[in-house]
Parts: structure tokens; sequence; C-alpha cells
């Protein structure tokens, strides 16, 4: 895909990000360990297999950014770093379940090993200690926040399964979309803005950062159901088309060939139709729709970096602006 004026290097934005906050993820992992010290030993083993499995650890990464940024205590960032992480794990363990996923990041998922109540059970702790993590920063606002945002996930999940299949609609995707990833961008950033010495008018830009960033990155990743390598995505191309789920390259090609049969078919349980959805991926491939998608993505990290030119100067501030630009640059 043509790379715009935004992006840099992809490994060099990477690293440049990480680098300032490598010793307090690190920190964080332990913290998140740590919460099944006293557990039953396969939850233990499970909790581990999770944690080995990897990831990024973007969402962290941004809180403990906004707040060494804005000079946040440590130890209240790493508690809320863990709870997040733990949220968003707990988020994947679910979704692996529902949607039957035997892969994650090349790794077996939880359900791929354990059976269905096992992992539904494995996922329910996660949330309490989650929850419990939110609840040591003592912060009332905070833990408010946090089990409002988990509401947001998990009504935005049931929306998805019962009322988004074949829907052509961008409020609908927008919404989803917020729901599936950027509220959890959006609490992380404000979160911990919150818990740092500084007024509203701070707070509210971080969370704009956050929300803004956490729409472009999941824009990103449904362009990359169409145009990414299978291996390095990690499931099959076009998935969620083929699950009846239209994103925004799909939206896209559809607005512009409104008569496509294949299109017409999705409101009436088209995506059912395998041979004709193969069909209508290619279409998509082939089309000008992911690069009018990536655009908004782009738009989206360029008003995330017009609220971080609200906060003064210094390393943490040039990291944050490398990782809004990293998530559009990236390939998985």
């Amino acid at each position: 895909m043509r790379r715009g004026s935004l992006h840099g290097e992809i490994d060099l934005s990477a690293v440049t990000f990480f680098s300032p906050v490598q010793e307090e993820i690190k920190l964080i992992e332990e913290r998140m360990r740590s919460q099944a010290d006293k557990s039953h030993p396969d939850l233990r083993a499970a909790l581990e297999h999770l944690l080995a499995a990897g990831g990024k650890r973007i969402r962290p990464t941004l809180g403990l950014l906004v707040g060494n940024m804005l000079d946040a205590p440590l130890e209240k960032l790493v508690t809320l770093g863990a709870a997040v992480e733990l949220l968003h794990t707990a988020t994947l363990v679910h979704d692996d379940l529902i949607d039957g996923s035997l892969l994650r990041r090349g790794m077996a998922t939880l359900n791929a090993r354990w059976s269905p109540p096992a992992t539904v059970l494995t996922g329910d702790f996660l949330f309490a200690r989650a929850a419990k993590l939110a609840a040591e920063t003592d912060h009332l606002p905070l833990m408010k926040l946090f089990s409002e945002t988990l509401a947001v996930i998990v009504n935005g999940e049931l929306t998805q399964m019962f009322s988004s299949r074949g829907v052509i609609n961008r409020d609908n995707y927008y919404n989803r979309i917020y729901a599936k990833t950027a509220s959890l961008f959006e609490m992380t950033s404000r979160a911990a803005a919150m818990v740092s010495p500084v007024g509203e008018d701070a707070i509210e830009a971080m969370r704009d950062f956050g929300y803004q960033i956490g729409m472009a990155f999941q824009i990103v990743d449904d362009i990359l159901d169409f145009t990414g390598e299978q291996a390095a995505v990690g499931k099959p191309l076009g998935s969620d088309l083929l699950s009846g789920l239209v994103t925004l390259p799909a939206i896209y090609y559809a607005e512009s060939n409104p008569g496509d049969p294949d299109v017409l078919s999705l409101p009436n349980g088209g995506w059912t139709n395998a041979e004709n959805m193969s069909r209508l991926l290619e279409n998509i491939r082939a089309s000008d729709s992911s690069r009018q998608a990536m655009r908004e993505a782009e738009n989206h990290v360029k008003r995330a970096l017009e609220r971080l030119k609200e906060m003064p100067p210094c390393p943490e501030r040039d990291a944050l602006e490398h990782l809004a630009k990293y998530i559009v640059d990236r390939k998985v």
C-alpha cells in the first residue's frame, strides 16, 4: 500500500516509542503475572500462556508515556497499565472463544487447549483481577471510567453479534470499532492523565488523543484484513467479510459499486456463500477502497497529533508522536 507523508520507518518508530518505557513495561508484566499467584495451578498456567503470547503492549505503553509526560506517580501508572492490559487480554480470551479462533499471534488460543467452560471462567477471572487493579489506584473516577469502558466493550460485542451482520452502514461501523478498540485506547490515555497533576483541559486533550489513535488502529486492522500477508496477520484474509462484518474498505467498495450483486447480497445473508464472498474479496482488494480507508486512518492520526501539540515539549511527547505515526505504518 502506498505510504503517505505522515510515515517514517516502521522499525525506527517502534523502537523510539517503546524505548523510554521498556523497564516500566517489565514492571507491568510482573504485576499482571502476580495476579494468579494464589490461584489454581491451571489458572496460573493459563495466565502464563497468555503472557507468553506477547503482544506489543501498545495500550500500557500509551498509558506510561502519557503519565510520564504529565508527571503521574509511577506506581499508579504500573497499576493502571496492568489493569488495562489484563482487561484487554480478557476480551481476547472471550473473543477467541466466540469466534472459534484456534491461533492468535501464531500461538494456540486458550480455547484450543481448554474446554469452553474453563476458557470462559479464565476470562472472568482476568476481568475480576483487572477491576481489582483499577481499584488499587485509589481513584474513584478512574474506577467508574474503567467499569463504563468494560460495559461499552461488552455492549459492542453483543451489537456486533446480533445486529451488524451484513450491514453496510458507516455509523454502525464507527460505533463498532469505537466499542471494540478505540474505547480502551481512549480510557487508557484519559486515565493516565486523570492520575496526573493536571487540569481538565489536559485530561480532555489526552482522552481525544487516545480516541483518535484507537480509531486509526482499528481501521488499519481492517485494511490489513484485506491487504496484509496472511502469515503476518495471523488469520485468513477477509475473515471479517466471511463472517458478515462489513468493514471500512468494504464500505468504500460498496459505495462505489452499489450494483455489484455480491454487495447487494450482503444484507440478505450473502456472506454465507463462500464463492461469492471470495469474488467480492478479490474485487475489494483490486479496488482503491483500502487506500481510501487508509486516508481516514491518517486523518485520525493527524487530529491526534494536533491534540499532542497542546502538551509541553518533552521526550515522552516525541515518543507519543512516533506511536501515533506507527499506527498507520504497521503491517500487522
